[in-house]
């Protein structure tokens, strides 16, 4: 189903600087950039905050296609591309528009929502969602509010990858198809002890000890060999000597 577009206007901003963009914020606008391929150049606009909020609140959030009304010029289609927030007030302080056309796809994130309970968790598992959003490309128009996606067949230890999303027609994920997107996998504890188990240094290390256990001693200290060779050492050498008297 196609997306509504809404509707923004925007008057041409001649002025530029720290100082007019503050005074533009005292009379009630922001400043705002509109750039895209079918523009010759960049377009400094200013608009009401108030309208770019709404957007921002609405059911597509910046993912919404604006008709943009610009005084005293042509109308644009364009999309939220960023914005910047005040870091104390977060007040919305610019925007940046970018140009679309409803015949040439654009790249965004969506929201990849899971539903259903996954059968691993009965075994202990965990749901582990690697991807919150997912990127993605299609027309501007056909933009799907979210991606769901059913998890109650995964049991512990399995994972769904991209290619497994069930996707609006016309919509592609840019992500390699075999990318887990979400997975059931086991608690953190339990996962480190089988990584433990599984390095070869804790086997090898353990063996001297353990053979030495079972036989009734001792595992040799560390340096033992060396000594034990210097002794012998010195016996052949006081040999030698009572040969040559």
């Amino acid at each position: 189903m196609s997306a509504a577009i809404l509707n923004v206007a925007a008057t041409p901003r001649t002025t530029k600087g720290k100082g007019a963009a503050r005074r533009l914020r005292n009379g009630g606008q922001i400043p705002a950039v509109a750039y895209g391929k079918g523009l010759a150049k960049a377009l400094s606009l200013a608009v009401a905050p108030k309208d770019i909020i709404a957007v921002i609140k609405s059911e597509r959030g910046p993912n919404s296609v604006l008709s943009m009304k610009v005084e005293g010029a042509s109308d644009l289609l364009v999309m939220i591309k960023s914005y910047t927030l005040h870091p104390v007030a977060r007040t919305l302080e610019h925007v940046d528009f970018v140009e679309v056309k409803l015949d040439r796809a654009v790249d965004v994130e969506i929201p990849l929502v899971a539903f259903g309970k996954p059968i691993g968790l009965a075994s202990g598992g965990i749901v582990r969602q690697v991807y919150r959003t997912v990127p993605v490309r299609c027309l501007p128009d056909r933009i799907p509010l979210k991606i769901e996606v059913d998890i109650s067949a995964l049991d512990i230890h399995e994972s769904m990858p991209t290619s497994a999303l069930p996707l609006p027609e016309g919509v592609e994920v840019r992500l390699a198809p075999e990318q887990t997107v979400i997975a059931v996998v086991a608690p953190e504890k339990d996962r480190s002890e089988e990584e433990a188990a599984a390095l070869p240094g804790a086997v090898a290390g353990a063996a001297p000890a353990a053979a030495a256990a079972a036989a009734g001693g001792k595992a040799p200290a560390a340096g033992a060999a060396p000594a034990a060779g210097a002794k012998d050492a010195k016996k052949d050498d006081k040999k030698d000597d009572k040969k040559k008297k």
